[in-house]
């Protein structure tokens, strides 16, 4: 897994912390929801920071499910 955030996000403060509660919620939700084999890189958002957790979880936990579906091969 790889966690980006680039200085349009602000200073480093917030820029680490974007990235920290994003290595956090990866930490939970790609053993869960994450497929084998697959690498992940994670880009921080300006809201990332400051977004509601369970906002944040929901968010990744969608966009884990939405690429395992892209990612299957057609039955």
């Amino acid at each position: 897994m790889g966690f980006t955030a680039t200085k349009k996000m602000g200073n480093a403060v917030a820029r680490n912390r974007a990235k920290r509660r994003l290595r956090e919620a990866a930490r939970r939700l790609v053993p869960i929801h994450g497929l084998a084999g697959v690498d992940y890189v994670f880009l921080a958002r300006e809201t990332t920071g400051t977004a509601p957790w369970a906002a944040l979880l929901d968010d990744m936990k969608d966009a884990l499910l939405r690429l395992a579906a892209a990612l299957q091969p057609p039955p």
